[in-house]
């Protein structure tokens, strides 16, 4: 179901946001091919409910999709849309963090190598006061 999916999902993605915050980045690497298995499932499971309610309209066309789903449809595709929502909201959360991350190593390894940019694409290693090398 698409929504264990999803739920599946946040809980993969909640773990993450523990191990990047105590710096576990090994576990979070082990997650990547289980959170991807969830995501192609995830996929796969809704361009299913996409093709079944195109065909629904497509064999009703002048009656509203409302009209056409029964009471436990439309909550399960409401619930969908909330567990979607809340996946976005972690996801999100979770971005700030390997930004942040991400950011500290690229500056870390700057002040250990320093590069001169030249405008946005070309940069050339600067000698480092840091490394020396005699022959």
């Amino acid at each position: 179901m698409a929504i264990e999916d999803l739920v599946a999902l946040k809980e993969l993605t909640s773990l993450d946001i523990e191990d990047i915050k105590l710096a576990r980045h090994d576990a979070m690497f082990e997650r990547i091919g289980m959170k991807e298995e969830r995501m192609d499932s995830f996929e796969k499971r809704k361009a299913l409910i996409d093709n079944e309610i195109g065909s629904l309209l497509k064999s009703h066309p002048d009656s509203e999709l409302s009209e056409l789903l029964d009471e436990d449809t439309k909550n399960k595709l409401t619930l969908l849309r909330e567990h979607l929502e809340e996946l976005h909201s972690l996801n999100r959360y979770y971005a700030r963090f390997v930004i942040t991350v991400g950011e500290f190593y690229n500056s870390l390894y700057e002040e250990m190598l320093p590069i001169e940019k030249d405008g946005y694409t070309n940069k050339s290693p600067k000698v480092a006061s840091l490394i020396e090398l005699r022959v």
